[in-house]
């Protein structure tokens, strides 16, 4: 158990730890929490997209009861992004680490970690928050058009269990920083760190896409897009990507 004292469940194996949490919750579990699993079987991305499980690498979904807005709740998607990118660095210090918008994590342009926010339903104010993560420790799937490595690959060394435990003590870091200052400084970090900034950037929406450059993050976590002809567009979800380069 990590020193900040969040519990950490581990299971063989699961269809999707994502749905576990959602399971917990409708059990009556309220967090925080955490569940890890060496196997799963039905994971997802974003958007249903299906999520490649690997053997050895990690998968993981956090339980957090919240008494704030949908919209403030999300803002912890940047805040799990930053630790598992905390996480990567701290073990791969001669690579550049950055987080990709809204929630991929890569190593010089190939995406090593992917995060996933959900919700289950709750009375009142209360968000249940479920946070997963899938990181790749000891492989990475081949998907066309979507370059991505592994921390092995990489030189990078470290079990599940360890992994997991410090992934939780980044994310309880910077989730400490969201309550107590806000998404500011979140925001802040996550800019610092980010990649594409300044770079052509083309992002495919449902029912459009949209080719300009990305400048910015808005103060609600929206990609800021500058379009060639001088408009401005703010991309609150969809994919993007960054033409001639890797991500």
């Amino acid at each position: 158990m990590p020193a900040n004292g969040v519990r950490i469940e581990w299971l063989d194996e699961i269809d999707s730890t994502n749905d576990e949490a959602r399971r917990r919750f409708s059990a009556g579990e309220v967090g925080p929490m955490w569940i890890g699993a060496c196997v799963q079987t039905a994971g997802r991305g974003r958007r249903g997209r299906n999520w490649v499980s690997l053997a050895g690498n990690l998968y993981c979904s956090g339980l957090y009861s919240l008494k704030c807005s949908p919209a403030e709740a999300a803002q912890l998607s940047f805040a799990a992004a930053l630790a598992a990118l905390d996480v990567c660095q701290s073990l791969l210090q001669d690579h550049r680490v950055t987080v990709k918008w809204p929630n991929d994590v890569l190593v010089e342009g190939q995406k090593i970690c992917g995060v996933l926010l959900e919700s289950a339903d709750a009375p009142g104010r209360v968000i249940q928050l479920v946070i997963g993560i899938g990181l790749n420790i000891a492989a990475a799937p081949e998907i066309p058009d979507r370059p991505a490595t592994s921390l092995s690959a990489l030189g990078g060394q470290i079990d599940t269990e360890t992994a997991l435990e410090h992934l939780v003590d980044r994310f309880e870091f910077w989730r400490g920083v969201w309550a107590r200052e806000g998404f500011s400084p979140i925001r802040d970090a996550w800019l610092a760190r980010a990649h594409g900034v300044g770079q052509r950037c083309v992002a495919r929406l449902n029912d459009t896409t949209l080719d300009g450059i990305f400048t910015d993050l808005a103060p609600d976590g929206s990609l800021v897009l500058e379009m060639m002809g001088g408009e401005t567009r703010l991309i609150s979800a969809g994919d993007v990507f960054f033409p001639g380069a890797l991500g």
